[in-house]
């Protein structure tokens, strides 16, 4: 898929961007997603991955990033739904810092993003999310999908923005900053066992916030699914992916 600019898409846009042949049925594009452009309705230019899937689309999912940046890992996580049928899209969140920062998994790091994200307000975080909502709803219902800091994000998004659903892995976020609101739509969670940073309390006052939500515990620690952590759980991140994508055809593909 080659890249295109479409920084003529706004977030306030009602128009569908034409992604092109990829989309359309019998379509043989490689799941491979790049680098495209997309403006927010505050007039902010981000980068975006975007990846077709290579036949009909069976919806379309956000993907919201770690306090990494659309990295590798991410970029791959966004491949893997395109593969699964789904047009899908990461956007680079870190663009309202500076372009381009794609951060590794040491303490460093972790440090230098939880940083990072501290420079953005959410209502920015917002606009960004909803522009690739416009970008990609064409496909049909959209979903997001987010990990760490993106995992608390998918919670906000199912509160406040026109998603069908969420799905948040281990979203630490949710309890500090998210709690004044309870998802419109539903919602999978992903946490681990062993996870510090998110007790069993913060999850009990989750599911109080959210009573319809979908619960799952792995015997795993904070970032179970990336393969590029020390933490990486492989039998956990595929029971999750397997829980995941079910969730995704009940709320995406429901007639």
């Amino acid at each position: 898929m080659k890249t295109r600019d479409i920084s003529h898409v706004s977030s306030s846009s009602d128009t569908p961007f034409d992604i092109g042949p990829a989309f359309s049925r019998g379509g043989t594009i490689s799941v491979m997603g790049e680098f495209t452009t997309l403006m927010a309705r505050d007039g902010h230019e981000f980068n975006a991955w975007l990846a077709a899937p290579g036949g009909p689309p069976r919806g379309a999912v956000v993907i919201g990033q770690e306090i990494f940046g659309v990295n590798r890992h991410i970029r791959g996580v966004a491949d893997d739904y395109a593969a699964a049928g789904y047009v899908t899209i990461a956007p680079c969140l870190f663009d309202r810092v500076r372009r381009g920062i794609e951060l590794g998994y040491t303490e460093k790091d972790t440090q230098e993003g939880r940083g990072y994200r501290l420079q953005i307000p959410k209502e920015k975080t917002l606009l960004d999310l909803t522009a690739c909502i416009n970008v990609i709803r064409h496909a049909g219902r959209v979903a997001m999908v987010g990990y760490c800091w993106g995992g608390s994000l998918a919670y906000v998004a199912a509160c406040e923005l026109p998603v069908a659903c969420g799905v948040s892995y281990y979203g630490g976020q949710i309890v500090r900053d998210h709690l004044g609101k309870s998802p419109r739509r539903p919602v999978m969670y992903h946490f681990g066992e062993k996870d510090p940073h998110i007790p069993p309390a913060d999850i009990e006052k989750i599911r109080a916030a959210d009573p319809n939500g979908i619960f799952h515990l792995y015997p795993a620690d904070h970032g179970f699914n990336c393969e590029e952590r020390t933490a990486f759980d492989p039998a956990s991140a595929q029971l999750a992916r397997e829980r995941t994508l079910a969730f995704l055809v009940a709320q995406l593909e429901k007639k």
